[in-house]
């Protein structure tokens, strides 16, 4: 929890926490990850894509180091929103960290020399889940997924640098990207610990949950156009005010979403054009946000937002269109992952006083890195209360009870993976 203050203090916004992709900040907060990677007996490397990555090898039955063996990856990511909490992403690194402290075999002078486990250990943390930087989520994960796309050199942010730019700068060869990426014979599976992000624990009075799958997500950026016109000449009966579509449009969405089960539609931008205090607004530009847990229905309810739209636009005399900026399936986590992440949160029960009933089973309605990483590896997911619910704000909160219990969670779930893999 003191590494969790210790981050939050790198930051590019005094007052506020703020980490993106290629930063100063993102150097800085490697370097600590690295030297807290190392004091746990692994060995390190920042890899092609500015992500930081540990690794401690897992011993032969003769005692000896197999440098040559599968891994274990376990991790989450380091960089941040803008004006963000403390523990999104972060608490999962460094509760991989307390993991390998765990399970780390100490030699005759007391360091660590590896693992008594079936696979290597890697922790990872990944360079840029969230995307803030260049509006490209998912780029540090995509890199060791082995999914990079060239064109995404391109992309620039606010300032007009590219990432191209930003990653030379920073000291990267981008044409060594590629190294990056990982073959799916050398990894045994991921594991992320995270915050859940929602209320749902919370709300249960429950610790930790397993996850079942990361939901599905679509982006459209929409515009309205109608027609610019003056505020105080123009009667109603003639006025093509495209702000008012946009709105129309944005509490429809919230109508559709609500009705639906386990589907999520946001609109979190919405400017008018041209923006003046007396001009009806010929224009509106907003953003929609869809997610859900199933790919099929999402898209169903895609189409159903769009002959709202239609409808909407159509009694305005207004225009539309929608470009997709975005789009990424749902992701399934293993079923063998998530019997062990079972396994492991069950360890930590009291039989005493809590239940012995399953632990919570939820899915993920905010995106993470595992949804890239399950294009080479399976995928397993634990989460940890966040009271009230609360992220991607300041006020973002998990109690250190609960970490310390996620991370004999998380310990417990690397051990069952072993004897599985063992029995196997």
């Amino acid at each position: 929890m003191a590494r969790c203050d210790e981050l939050a203090r790198v930051t590019a916004t005094p007052g506020a926490i703020e980490r993106v992709y290629l930063s100063a900040e993102h150097a800085r907060v490697n370097r600590l990850a690295a030297e807290w990677m190392r004091e746990v007996g692994m060995a390190t490397h920042q890899d092609a894509a500015g992500n930081q990555v540990g690794r401690i090898e897992r011993l032969t039955p003769a005692g000896s180091i197999d440098r040559d063996g599968p891994a274990l990856m376990i991790g989450s990511h380091l960089d941040t929103v803008p004006d963000a909490g403390r523990f999104d992403g972060i608490v999962g690194v460094l509760m991989a960290l307390e993991v390998v402290r765990l399970l780390r075999r100490p030699d005759a002078a007391g360091e660590a020399s590896g693992v008594d486990l079936p696979f290597a250990i890697e922790v990872i943390a990944f360079s840029d889940e969230e995307g803030t930087r260049f509006g490209k989520a998912l780029l540090g994960s995509s890199a060791v997924a082995g999914t990079w796309h060239d064109d995404w050199w391109d992309l620039e942010d606010e300032s007009g640098t590219t990432l191209r730019e930003a990653a030379r700068e920073f000291g990267l060869d981008t044409g060594r990207i590629g190294e990056a990426a990982r073959r799916p014979e050398e990894l045994v599976g991921y594991l992320e610990a995270h915050i859940e992000q929602g209320p749902e624990l919370d709300r249960r009075g429950e610790a930790l949950a397993v996850v079942s799958s990361i939901a599905s997500a679509r982006r459209f950026q929409l515009i309205v156009e109608g027609e610019a016109a003056h505020a105080g000449g123009t009667p109603y009966d003639m006025r093509r005010d495209a702000l008012l579509g946009a709105s129309e449009a944005a509490l429809a969405v919230e109508r559709i979403c609500r009705a639906e089960h386990h589907i999520i539609g946001t609109v979190g931008q919405l400017e008018a054009y041209p923006g003046a205090v007396n001009v009806v607004p010929g224009e509106a530009h907003l953003s929609l946000d869809l997610r859900g847990e199933f790919d099929g229905e999402r898209d169903r309810v895609w189409q159903q937002i769009e002959r709202d739209l239609d409808a909407i636009m159509g009694r305005r005399g207004l225009r539309w269109r929608a470009r997709e900026v975005h789009s990424a399936p749902a992701v399934f986590c293993e079923p063998l992952l998530q019997d062990a992440v079972r396994t492991g949160i069950r360890s930590t029960l009291d039989p005493l006083r809590e239940s012995a009933d399953d632990p919570a089973v939820i899915f993920s309605r905010a995106g993470h890195d595992g949804m890239a990483i399950g294009a080479v590896t399976g995928v397993g997911m634990l989460f940890l209360r966040n009271p009230d619910g609360i992220s991607h704000h300041p006020d973002e909160a998990v109690s250190g009870a609960d970490v310390a219990r996620g991370i004999q969670a998380l310990a417990e779930t690397v051990l069952q993976l072993a004897a599985d893999r063992r029995a196997a």
